[in-house]
């Protein structure tokens, strides 16, 4: 029963000693132990267990338990020290809160007091400053009316004095006063209610409105519109009444700049009258010159009468452009039917230059958005290699050397003045681009006549084949002509003058460069040779002679040279031409017509060849190989066959040394050709023996000498076949 009681006893303290984990945790962090019975997991039985291990152990055991016993009395001494320590505690503790209380209640005692001392405090500050504020806003106040009982002093004697100055037209002295009586007036804004107030506001409109039509008059009167004649002139008073209209009401300015130019133009419109001599494109130099005149006559008489900021001189200007402009295009549009071209470009020419001298000599800040169409800038660049683009006659002179392939930067036109007059020519254009059709066709037709009469180029064998001439001098003048048109316009004539291009470019290409390759027998009737050689052996081949190898590889360089220098010209053109219409500028086809023409000779110079190696590879197939005996140095076709290709090879080597990637496209293409034909023509030399097996020798390259190899390595035709020599 004892025993039962006490494992019960147990039980009831272990469930008391229970801890939760966050403060057993607490206490191993306050108290380390590495006693196992300080630990929240303690088993008795393995703790006796690692006391006792073995049966041996067991001999200290009375050791253990003195030990154990000895560690009890101790906790049990400090127990009881703790629990008698803490007997006087809760005690001590009441008394202290008792007396924290007290010293709360003593302290919000203060508090109180201390408010009630700041209540009374501010209390007196109210009392002593409500005087002061009263005197502060009084004068504040008072310095308020002072102030606008002045500017209404000021603004009644202002609308009187302005009143009295504009009867007596003193406008000096009112352009002063009105300013002043206008800025008076905004600080009554806000009294506008006050009828004595919107009186005056009502009287100093009145006086505004009385002053312009006073000026208008006074202008009229000095320079009446009807008429040439101008009896008043500049005066002082009209520079005074300048002044005032830059205060009054913007739209008196712009009347009165309006009248003038339009009675100073008045003049012009009756000289240059659409049913005059003078007035037609042949005399457009005299329109200018009395602009001019007139600029100098208008500095020397007005120049002081009107304000600087107003800019009359090119306004005047300005307005004769306008004019002028209108009065062209209706006397064009009348005889049409006479415009010639040089009549044309000598009007375009003389116009620009005006419009430069313009630029040199005005700003052109008082042209409106709506005078002129922006120039639009091109976008920058990335091509670090690009340039400034260089003078006309510096690109002509780029152009004869053929140094069009450098890219040029584009530049902006810089000229506000530009197309204010000449825009009136552009829907007169064609009559430019016709001619340029015209011209174009004629140079066509004299290359075509000069080439009948010189014959085609000599042979060439230092600097590689000769560009036909005929084909630089037509880019120079395409080059001069899309210049030219620039210079005209950057719309829809650029866009036709670029199909005349483009039309011209495919008939070079017909009937110089493919017109003139040299005809060979062909049942088609087209560039395939289909039979060079007679059926009989020994007959002669019909194959190019040397001036025909060399007019076809001077056709092919002129073919690059034209490819390269019509995708330089699509470039130019797209840099001439207004951003809008870029895409409509495209030169491929024209670029794929020369890569045909190049394809075209290669072909021709291919075939050529390969039909002269014919007869040799027919001989082979007819010789009798099995009754050769004997292995010779060399057989008879591979001595024909080297002779034609020493023959050929080096001449359009040499002829085609500046287009060095069309000689490989050459020999590549005359080895796919040549090697399928010699193993068809091998296939039928049967039978054959073992000796006329090794006669037959399968590439003509096997049978050069130890000094002749150096020299075929050189040539890309047989490069490739070197490494198999050994093998064979």
């Amino acid at each position: 029963m004892m025993e039962e009681e006490e494992l019960e006893f147990v039980e009831e303290l272990e469930a008391v000693l229970q801890l939760t984990p966050d403060v057993q945790l607490a206490i191993e962090q306050v108290f380390p132990s590495q006693d196992p019975l300080d630990g929240a997991d303690f088993n008795a039985v393995e703790y006796i267990n690692t006391l006792f291990p073995t049966e041996q152990s067991l001999a200290n055991i009375d050791e253990v338990v003195n030990k154990i016993r000895l560690k009890i009395r101790r906790l049990d001494d400090n127990i009881r020290t703790v629990v008698r320590g803490q007997t006087n505690v809760g005690q001590d503790g009441r008394q202290a809160l008792e007396e924290a209380q007290k010293a709360i209640q003593q302290l919000f005692g203060k508090i109180k007091d201390i408010k009630d001392k700041a209540e009374k405090s501010e209390q007196m500050v109210k009392e002593i400053t409500r005087d002061i504020k009263q005197l502060d806003h009084a004068k504040r106040h008072l310095t308020t009316s002072i102030t606008t009982l002045n500017h209404l002093h000021m603004l009644a004697g202002g609308v009187d004095s302005l009143e009295a100055m504009t009867r007596r037209r003193q406008y000096g002295e009112v352009a002063n006063l009105l300013q002043g009586v206008m800025n008076v007036l905004e600080h009554f804004h806000k009294y506008m209610g006050i009828p004595q107030i919107r009186q005056l506001s009502e009287r100093v409109k009145a006086a505004q409105t009385e002053l312009g039509q006073q000026i208008l008059a006074d202008f009229e009167e000095a320079f009446p519109s009807q008429g040439t004649k101008r009896p008043g002139g500049p005066s002082n008073v009209l520079r005074d009444a300048c002044l005032v209209a830059n205060i009054l009401d913007p739209r008196i300015k712009q009347e009165i700049i309006k009248k003038f130019i339009k009675q100073h133009l008045s003049e012009y419109l009756v000289l240059f009258q659409e049913n005059q001599d003078v007035a037609w494109l042949d005399k457009i130099d005299r329109r200018y010159a009395w602009i001019k005149r007139q600029l100098v006559d208008y500095e020397e008489k007005y120049g002081r009468m009107f304000p600087r900021e107003w800019y009359m001189t090119e306004r005047v200007a300005v307005e004769f452009c306008h004019v002028t402009r209108t009065e062209l295009a209706k006397i064009m549009r009348t005889r049409a039917k006479e415009i010639e071209v040089k009549l044309l470009l000598f009007a375009i020419q003389r116009t620009t230059n005006f419009e430069g001298f313009l630029a040199k000599r005005f700003s052109g800040c008082t042209l409106t958005d709506g005078t002129l169409k922006k120039l639009e800038c091109p976008p920058p660049s990335t091509n670090p290699f690009l340039e400034d683009e260089p003078a006309p006659e510096m690109e002509e002179l780029a152009m004869e050397k053929g140094d069009l392939d450098q890219p040029k930067k584009p530049k902006a036109p810089d000229n506000p003045f530009h197309g204010i007059v000449s825009k009136c020519f552009e829907p007169h254009l064609y009559v430019y681009i016709e001619s340029q059709d015209k011209n174009l066709g004629e140079l066509i037709d004299r290359f075509v006549a000069d080439f009948k009469a010189q014959g085609p180029p000599k042979p060439n064998t230092d600097e590689g084949g000769a560009v036909l001439p005929s084909c630089a001098d037509l880019f120079v003048y395409y080059k001069k002509c899309m210049v030219q048109c620039s210079q005209l316009s950057t719309g829809e004539p650029m866009i036709a003058l670029t199909t005349i291009f483009q039309k011209y470019l495919r008939e070079y290409a017909w009937k110089i460069l493919s017109g003139n390759l040299p005809k060979t027998t062909s049942s088609s009737g087209g560039l395939t040779i289909s039979s060079l050689l007679k059926e009989k052996e020994g007959s002669e081949v019909a194959k190019f002679t040397l001036e025909e190898l060399c007019l076809v590889c001077s056709i092919l360089s002129t073919a690059e040279y034209c490819l390269a220098t019509t995708q330089q010209l699509e470039e130019k053109l797209k840099e001439k031409v207004d951003v809008s219409l870029i895409e409509r500028i495209n030169l491929t086809g024209e670029m794929d017509t020369f890569s045909t023409v190049i394809s075209s000779s290669i072909q021709l110079l291919v075939q050529d060849l390969d039909a002269a190696c014919d007869p040799a590879l027919t001989a082979m197939s007819k010789m009798q190989w099995q009754n050769v005996e004997h292995v010779g140095d060399q057989s008879p076709y591979v001595t024909s066959v080297i002779l034609h290709i020493k023959q050929n090879v080096p001449i359009i080597r040499d002829n085609l040394a500046s287009t060095r990637k069309y000689f490989t496209q050459f020999c590549i293409k005359f080895a796919n050709s040549f090697i399928p034909k010699f193993i068809t023509h091998l296939f039928k030399c049967k039978p054959i023996s073992m000796v006329g097996a090794e006669q037959t020798s399968p590439h003509p390259l096997y049978h050069l000498s130890p000094d002749e190899l150096p020299a075929a390595a050189e040539s890309p035709l047989f490069s490739p076949h070197l490494s198999r020599r050994s093998e064979i």
